[in-house]
Formats: C-alpha cells, structure tokens, sequence
C-alpha cells in the first residue's frame, strides 16, 4: 500500500479536542500521513521528516487550509423530474407544503433505473467537487414496493448509509387510505427495502404522518434490524422530537420549530439534531437558531437535503455560509457540523475526523483557514479531495490525471 505525505498546512482541523481547550483541534504548520487509505500520522510539518522518511508522494500544501470531507447526513438523491416552477411559485409568495413531493413521485416512477443511476453519479461527482465524503441518500419518492425497493438498491450501489423513508408522504392512490398504507410501508414495502438499507425515516409532520403511525413505521423498522432517524419539525411544533428521544435515533433532521422542551429533550439524549440550512434558504421558512441549540448543549450537524422541492443544492460550502450568517453559528462550529457532526449523525467514528486510524477524507482548501468557506460564498473553494487516502477530485489547475469516483462510503 502506497504512502502520501501532505505537509505545510497552514491550517489543519482534526476534530479532536485538544488539551488546551480547542475542541477543534485546530494545528498549525501541521502534517497528514496516509498509508493504506487511513490516517497513519498527524504532527507538526518539522515533524514529518522524522516521523514519514520514505513516503511514497509527497503533497505540498502551500501553507493552506485541510480540513477533513464533510459528512452529509440527510440527502434525496434518487429522483426524477425537476420542480423548478415551485421554487419559482414560492420566491413569489407561495408557501412551502410537503404535498409537492407527489409531482416527484410521478416523474421518479416513469424514469428508468439507468436514468436514475446516471442522475445519482451526476450528484456525487457534485459533490466530491464540494469536499463531500460520506452520503446519507434516503428513497421516498417511489412509495410502492418495487419502486421504493429499487430506489435503495441504487442507493446501496454507492454508500452504506441507507434509508428507507416509504413513509415520506402518503402516495395520492391511498390519500384517503393512510393507515392501509402504513400497513404497506411497514409490511412488504419494508420487507423488500431492508436488505439494501442501515436505516428507516418517516416524516412526521402534519400533511405527512401523525407520531403514532410514525411510532408504527420506526418500531418495524426496528425490528428488521434498522437505526431510526426522524423528519419533525420542519412546518410547525410536533412531537417528533419526543418521538425521536424515546426511540433513541440517531438524529431528528430539520428541527425549524422546536420548543424549550424538545431542546431539552435533545440536550439530555444521543439523538443529533441535524440542521437543513439549504431548506429554509429555498423555502423562506425561519432559520433555526443554531446559536441556542449549541449553547443548550445540543448535538448539532448539518447537511444539504438535496432534493428536487425544497433544497436543491449539493454544496456544503453554500450550507456552512448560510450557517454562519443567519443560524447563529462560528465558522469552526458550522465546519465541525458538516463533518463531525454528521459523522455522529451516522453513528460513524471512522469519518468526520484527521486522526490516527480514521479513513484518510481529506479536503484541501484554496485558503489560509476554514473562515474562508463563509467568508467568501459561493466561490469554490475545494482545491483536492482525498477519498480513502486516493485524490478523486482536484481542481482544474490540477486536474490532470485524476478523475470523479462515483462512490461515497
């Protein structure tokens, strides 16, 4: 197994709490070791003579920013169809109603598995190009057995983190049907998903499903060896985050509405409250109040919701600056969001961290610090991506000889 070297960074975040108190982790004129796909080593650049003699490549970092890849905890990214149209109907006015999933269902259905795969590959690469590592990709937009069981069947062709979200909205054949349907998510919908999936989602919210068929949906899950997670709290107070707390999931995702007791609630629990910043950004909704969250000791991470209706972006970096300006939130606090605490939001202690034995995701930035990711919006910032310990992005200027991989484990 080949051996790389990254020195002279300017700036390197590991996530590892260090003893003077930088719960960041934040090191100096710092050094990476890969070897195998894994992080061998991590020291002071005058060290890294000593420590890596005979390293196979050696990357000069130029007195730049490493980070490690972001964690993208929560994504739709099996669909067809695009609801341009409504985002436009909103930025007018209109308000945002989970109804609108329905029109992606349509489209998700009629296109075919290739169309589906090449629209998928099309994300990821996006993504890999934005420093992200580790997707969560969840189905939904099938909402019939065969549909839904090959949305995840593509999913697991490109990550472990799977979920099965049948119960995403009740589809219009059983609008007036919703307990039968629960039936059918929680019997053979289920029964053909969980072979190809680690977790199981509803969205309970009103429009979607009320906490006692969420109950149903999560508790057979559960019982079919899958995590549960939890949509609640996006459109108005719920008792999602009760739900989410009792059930011990690993993460309650948006969390636009929460009350003082469900931050409690979550303050005293394992479940991670992932922040959806792209959500309220394209829906106008009120920014949670990230700030809060944190000093409420809260665990809290964010990611992108790629989807067609109400968050359309793959870019982390765009999350992180929204983040920052309207949630309350530090650069260092937001970063640690899109890695750490997405990794948490996984239950995964192998991503989302620089540290001996984690996988060598690595991201290098065309800046000094990780402010810049803030700083400077919407200017692509990634200039190489290391997935495993392998470069599969690198930015035009050094592109040559690397190439997207299609993949985030």
């Amino acid at each position: 197994m080949s051996t790389s070297l990254i020195t002279n960074i300017g700036e390197l975040t590991t996530n590892v709490g260090l003893p003077e108190g930088d719960r960041f982790g934040t090191l100096h004129d710092a050094a990476v070791l890969i070897d195998g796909g894994r992080i061998a080593w991590v020291g002071s650049a005058d060290a890294a003579p000593v420590a890596a003699p005979d390293a196979d490549a050696i990357i000069d970092a130029g007195g730049r920013a490493v980070i490690p890849g972001f964690v993208d905890s929560h994504s739709h990214l099996v669909f067809g169809g695009d609801r341009a149209a409504e985002f436009e109907a909103r930025m007018a006015g209109q308000k945002y109603a989970a109804g609108g999933i329905r029109s992606t269902v349509a489209a998700t259905r009629a296109a075919s598995d290739d169309e589906l795969r090449a629209r998928l590959r099309g994300f990821l690469d996006e993504m890999l190009a934005q420093g992200t590592t580790t997707v969560e990709i969840k189905s939904g937009y099938g909402l019939s057995v065969a549909d839904e069981e090959r949305l995840v069947r593509l999913a697991a062709e490109v990550t472990p983190e799977v979920t099965f979200l049948g119960a995403h909205v009740v589809p219009a054949e059983y609008a007036d049907r919703v307990d039968e349907y629960v039936d059918l998510v929680t019997g053979r919908m289920l029964d053909a998903c969980a072979p190809h999936s680690r977790w199981i989602d509803v969205f309970c919210e009103t429009g979607a499903f009320s906490v006692e068929q969420s109950r149903r949906v999560l508790e057979a899950g559960v019982s079919k060896g899958l995590l549960p997670r939890v949509h609640a709290s996006q459109l108005g107070p719920g008792d999602g985050v009760r739900l989410a707390v009792e059930l011990g999931a690993a993460s309650i995702d948006h969390g636009t509405y929460l009350t003082d007791a469900d931050i409690a609630a979550l303050a005293a629990s394992d479940t991670v409250l992932t922040l959806l910043p792209g959500v309220e950004f394209s829906t106008r909704q009120p920014y949670p109040d990230a700030r809060r969250l944190i000093d409420a000791g809260v665990t809290v991470a964010i990611a992108c919701d790629t989807n067609p209706g109400s968050s359309f972006t793959s870019s982390m970096p765009f999350c992180i600056a929204i983040a920052v300006r309207d949630m309350g939130m530090t650069p260092a606090e937001a970063v640690w969001a899109a890695t750490a605490g997405g990794a948490r939001a996984l239950r995964r202690d192998d991503v989302g961290l620089i540290a001996v034995g984690a996988r060598a995701d690595l991201v290098l930035l065309k800046a000094p610090t990780r402010i810049h990711l803030a700083y400077r919006p919407g200017v692509p910032l990634v200039e190489q991506v290391w997935k495993d310990g392998v470069a599969v992005f690198a930015a035009p200027s050094k592109a040559r000889g690397t190439e997207n991989r299609g993949s985030l484990a």
